[in-house]
């Protein structure tokens, strides 16, 4: 009987927290289950300890990428078809796939799980959630479906049906759900040159970065003009950045030997800077040593693996939208106006101050992570602020530093990886929350400057 009090108490306890509390509580149990899963003999080839099992699938369920063991080498098929799994479930959200499997079997949805799924798709109301559920569902499969058959194109003659077919299946996943996680220890740079790889893996993270609320959008709509705003920004924004990193990293690395000056024409530097230029937007591949980048192109890169892809999408970041507001802001504050426009409509100091609190919020976790394993490690101080900003925008790109880190320096990424994935939509509750002001204080001055 006091057993099952003390379930009927816990249970009272978890009903009664939050939708974005509950959403972290999911994401961290299955976070363990794929840990213990990952350290069982029949997962690895027995030299994976619990805390790289554990790393590996908070890694994967943050759909991150960075590792600290090899995936191709140290886990078995088993192992890999666990962490394809937990990738799967991690970039299309948890809830969301529980909901549409009890939504498939007939079993009606309550309130308390509408607001979890609302929260995972960082929604701010009801309407048609759940059309929106399938839409994820019915894209995400077709994506991963057609780069399965495409790479499979690639990776069959190479490595025969059954090799071929897997790490089709494998990376096809990988890819879409801007996880970044490859069988090769050295990921795509193998592939550097080849054409199918270089327009199958980046069209998956673009498709799967764009967000589903756009492709949505894109479905029904279809005309620019009837587009909402955030369609237009998300579509603009991301063809913006995309081009800008294209030229500046052809332009920064094409005389560096160790990256595109190792490529003899112009065309195989043209397509590395291309897969380089996309791959920061929390997709994670590489087809390049980014060990070897230059320091200019390593900063412009943390700061493009810190902007992120769009809401509601498989990758990380602060995102594009969030980006753009800020810039908005600034060139409102310049114009001595008090509303953003853009694209014929106009934006409030309500998502202003909500951009800003994002901002904040990101820029002191990102420190207080990087000063904290600057204590405990004598690494490369760039090395350590790519692997903090891979970590934080669930990107994956690694410089090498990540596997060197000790104990505190894992639990660190581990949490800035938790947070990047699930810390925006908890802070997104908190700042969809009115509060009434009772009471009203005179105004003051501030100089600033």
């Amino acid at each position: 009987m006091a057993v099952i009090g003390i379930r009927a108490g816990l249970k009272r306890r978890v009903l009664k927290l939050s939708p974005p509390a509950l959403l972290g509580l999911f994401y961290l149990c299955f976070v363990a289950i794929g840990a213990v899963l990952l350290r069982l003999p029949f997962s690895n080839h027995g030299d994976v300890y619990f805390l790289d099992a554990f790393f590996t699938s908070m890694s994967a369920v943050t759909v991150t990428g960075l590792t600290v063991v090899d995936t191709g080498g140290d886990f078995t098929v088993i192992g890999q078809i666990v962490i394809a799994a937990l990738i799967q479930l991690g970039g299309l959200g948890i809830i969301t796939f529980a909901v549409f499997v009890l939504t498939a079997l007939g079993v009606p949805v309550g309130l308390g799980q509408r607001l979890m799924l609302r929260e995972d798709l960082n929604q701010s109301n009801f309407a048609d959630l759940f059309q929106l559920v399938k839409m994820v569902f019915i894209v995400a499969m077709g994506c991963e479906a057609a780069g399965t058959v495409l790479l499979a194109s690639v990776f069959v003659p190479e490595l025969g049906w059954s090799d071929g077919l897997w790490f089709s299946i494998f990376h096809a996943v990988s890819a879409f759900n801007n996880a970044g996680f490859s069988l090769w220890p050295d990921s795509l740079t193998r592939y550097a040159t080849n054409p199918i790889v270089n327009l199958v893996v980046p069209i998956l993270f673009i498709v799967g970065g764009l967000g589903f609320v756009v492709l949505n959008d894109l479905y029904r709509k279809r005309r620019w003009r009837r587009m909402t705003l955030h369609t237009k920004i998300m579509l603009t924004g991301t063809g913006v950045l995309i081009l800008f990193a294209w030229v500046m990293f052809a332009s920064l690395e094409w005389s560096n030997r160790e990256t595109l000056g190792a490529f003899d024409s112009w065309g195989a530097r043209i397509m590395v800077s291309w897969f380089q230029a996309v791959t920061p937007r929390t997709a994670g591949f590489n087809t390049v040593d980014y060990g070897e980048v230059t320091d200019a192109t390593a900063l412009m890169t943390m700061t493009l693996m810190l902007i992120g892809a769009g809401s509601t999408s498989t990758a990380g970041g602060i995102k594009v939208t969030t980006f753009a507001v800020l810039i908005l802001a600034t060139i409102a504050f310049f114009r001595r106006r008090s509303e953003l426009n853009c694209f014929g409509r106009s934006l409030g100091i309500d998502e202003v101050m909500k951009v800003l609190a994002l901002t904040v919020v990101s820029i002191i976790t990102i420190f207080v992570s990087l000063f904290v394993i600057s204590i405990t490690h004598d690494g490369s101080f760039r090395a350590l602020a790519f692997e903090v900003a891979s970590a934080f925008g669930t990107v994956g790109l690694s410089m090498g530093a990540t596997a060197e880190l000790d104990t505190t320096g894992r639990i660190v990424i581990m949490a800035v990886m938790f947070f990047g994935r699930v810390g925006p939509l908890t802070l997104g509750f908190f700042l969809a929350t009115h509060s009434h002001v009772r009471v009203r204080y005179p105004p003051g001055q501030v100089f600033l400057g």
